[in-house]
C-alpha cells in the first residue's frame, strides 16, 4: 500500500516511480488539510492560498442549494420558527447516497451532522487562510448568524444535533473567538452531557475526540 503526501489540492503518492497526481475535490482538500495541520505539519503563505482559492471556487451556486434543501425536506432552508438549518454557501456534493465523513470520524447518518460538518470545517479553513478576503468575511458573518438560529448551535442533545454542535464550537472557536458567552455555553453542554451519552451509547469515541480537539484549539487566553 501506498503512502501519501500532501500537497495543496493534490493527493500524490509518496513512493519513486509513480508522480500522477490526482485533483481533490473541496471535501478531500479540507479533510486533508486539517490531518496535515493536526499532525503538526505546517504550510507556506503560497500553500495557504491555494487552499483558499480551491475551496472558495467550491462554493454552490443557488440551484445546488435549493436541490438540496428540497431534498432533505427543509425548502428554503427556513422553517416557520426561523431556523436555518442546513448550510448556505458550501453543499455537499453527492457521495452515492452516504454521508460525508466528519473531519474526526463521527460516522454521520444525518444530514444534519454531514452537511454542517462539511460547511463549518471548510469556512473555518478559509477564516484561517484568507481572513480579509471580502468573501470569506462574508460569509462568516452570515455563517454566524445562521447557527444562532439553529437548535444544535445552542446545544440539544437530540440524535446527531448533539454530534453537529462539535463543528459549531470548533468553527467558533477560531472564527470569533470572541464570542466567549456562546462557546462556554457549548463547554458547558458537553461537559455535562457527554459522559451519559457514552453510557447509553448515543455516541461514540469519535466524538470523545472530536471535543478534545475543540478544547485544545481554545485561544490560550480562554477561560471555560
Amino acid at each position: 500500500m501506498f503512502g501519501y503526501s500532501y500537497s495543496p489540492g493534490f493527493v500524490r503518492p509518496a513512493c519513486r516511480g509513480r508522480q500522477k497526481e490526482t485533483a481533490m475535490t473541496a471535501y478531500d482538500l479540507t479533510i486533508q488539510t486539517n490531518r496535515h495541520l493536526m499532525q503538526g505539519g505546517t504550510l507556506t503563505g503560497a500553500q495557504k492560498a491555494s487552499v483558499a482559492r480551491q475551496l472558495l471556487a467550491a462554493r454552490s451556486d443557488e440551484r445546488a442549494k435549493q436541490n438540496f434543501y428540497r431534498g432533505v425536506r427543509f425548502p428554503g432552508n427556513t422553517d416557520s420558527g426561523g431556523r436555518r438549518m442546513y448550510p448556505a454557501y458550501f453543499i455537499p456534493p453527492y457521495n452515492g447516497g452516504k454521508k460525508l465523513q466528519t473531519v474526526i470520524p463521527m460516522s454521520p447518518r444525518t444530514h444534519i451532522l454531514s452537511a454542517n460538518a462539511y460547511e463549518l470545517e471548510l469556512l473555518r479553513l478559509l477564516h484561517l487562510f484568507a481572513p480579509e478576503e471580502p468573501a470569506v468575511k462574508e460569509m462568516i458573518r452570515g455563517t454566524i448568524d445562521r447557527l444562532r438560529t439553529t437548535c444544535f448551535g445552542n446545544g440539544c442533545a437530540a440524535g446527531e444535533c448533539f454530534h453537529a454542535a462539535l463543528p459549531v464550537l470548533r468553527f467558533l472557536a477560531a472564527a470569533a473567538p470572541g464570542e466567549t458567552a456562546w462557546i462556554k455555553k457549548l463547554i458547558d453542554f458537553f461537559d455535562e452531557r457527554i459522559d451519559e451519552k457514552l453510557k447509553l451509547k448515543k455516541c461514540g469515541k469519535g466524538v470523545v475526540r472530536y471535543y478534545q480537539l475543540c478544547l485544545a484549539e481554545l485561544p490560550a487566553d480562554f477561560e471555560a
